[in-house]
């Protein structure tokens, strides 16, 4: 039985069939590594699919996305050297918005857990009155200016104004900058990186004119992940969670389970929060990275007891995807949670921009669904607990 170490550097080795077009040749690598690594135990419940027709990341394709998703450094690239107008990563320029006016300010943070740099869009619409404030947790490889173009919520944060936080994981703490979604140490409050992502999110609230009562998370992929952890850790800190191409809470303890989990064989049993957050899933059914019995498990575990379930089916048009669309109100008709899942799309951002990375543009809109949907929730006391331990740089 292989450890850890030697079965990260037999993945990293499957990846060199790639660059020949061989996926095939790189998934029976990574089957057999991981047939190693757990004798006895089927490494995948089935052949991985191919990928997508859109939305998949080039050039690496769905196996190196794959990879990526669980922090393995797939990439040659040098970091680059921040430089004022630049993404905090210094590797992707914040490209001008004409949609998006205000402000998008660089900006560092400082816990005992660490220091992460971040940006937040103030915009032009804000008059010193609290607004709402959506923190947005980016995939693997990608930086805040990139998801920022790529969602094009700042933009939408015009149209119904709030801030946007996009806190940037250092790679110094992932290989390929992804939130350590599947270690236990960054699963639990006040430890790790939740503590330090729910402190930034309180010194923005203190610092810029922020309702309290209307803060919500976000994610894609790996951020998808780690924002039901901070949604389930720090109840009372968000109103709401949106999850996009994510896994459950507890999905994953290690490496191995991890990759189980994105390809839908976890032996784990997600956990069901304590105080379960009102929630929004999109999911695409032909996800290679993430499959989609994780938006299945997620919801499940956020459902409150009695819920009434309202679905829409929308086939596909010309240029679209077909969904379905189901809601879930409470017994007070409340909505409590909402799943799109998009029919024929793979590991995407749904409605995003070409111009950023995991974007898919034919829609739904996720990034405007996800608005309306925080805007249906609050917190019921307005409340933000301190956090301890930071300073902002």
């Amino acid at each position: 039985m292989m450890n850890d170490s030697t079965l990260v550097a037999r993945l990293r080795a499957a990846l060199a069939h790639l660059p020949h077009g061989n996926p095939g040749a790189a998934t029976a690598a990574i089957q057999e590594a991981l047939r190693e690594h757990r004798p006895g135990r089927p490494a995948f419940r089935r052949p991985m699919p191919p990928p997508a027709a859109h939305g998949t990341p080039k050039p690496a394709g769905f196996v190196a996305d794959l990879l990526a998703g669980l922090g393995v450094d797939t990439s040659a690239a040098v970091p680059g050297v921040p430089r004022p107008g630049f993404d905090p990563s210094g590797q992707v320029p914040a490209r001008p918005d004409p949609l998006a006016p205000g402000q998008f300010l660089l900006g560092s943070f400082s816990h005992s857990a660490g220091t992460r740099a971040y940006r937040l869009y103030v915009p032009a619409a804000a008059q010193g009155q609290p607004l709402p404030l959506v923190v947005m947790l980016h995939g693997c490889t990608q930086t805040p200016a990139d998801f920022a173009t790529g969602t094009r919520l700042n933009a939408l944060a015009e149209e119904f104004p709030c801030l946007v936080l996009y806190p940037a994981q250092a790679q110094s703490a992932n290989a390929s900058k992804c939130w350590n979604w599947f270690n236990p140490a960054d699963q639990q409050r006040e430890h790790g990186e939740p503590a330090l992502l729910a402190a930034l999110t309180q010194e923005i609230v203190a610092t810029y004119p922020v309702d309290p009562a209307r803060v919500f998370v976000a994610g894609l992929s790996a951020g998808g992940a780690m924002a039901v952890i901070l949604a389930t850790t720090y109840p009372e800190r968000y109103a709401a969670v949106a999850v996009h191409s994510g896994l459950p809470y507890g999905a994953a303890q290690d490496l191995p389970s991890a990759f189980a989990a994105m390809q839908g064989t976890s032996a784990l049993a997600p956990q069901t929060p304590r105080s379960p957050k009102p929630i929004l899933v999109f999911h695409g059914d032909r996800d290679a990275t993430v499959h989609p019995a994780n938006g299945e498990q997620l919801l499940t575990a956020f459902l409150p007891p009695q819920t009434l379930v309202q679905t829409r089916q929308e086939a596909a048009r010309p240029g679209q995807y077909g969904y379905t669309h189901t809601r879930y109100e409470d017994v007070d008709g409340r909505t409590v949670a909402e799943y799109w899942l998009v029919h024929g799309a793979g590991h995407a951002w749904f409605g995003g921009s070409p111009q950023g990375s995991y974007t898919d543009a034919q829609g739904p809109d996720a990034s405007r669904e996800m608005v309306r949907f925080f805007a249906l929730h609050r917190l019921p006391d307005g409340r933000c607990g301190e956090a301890p331990g930071n300073r902002r740089a």
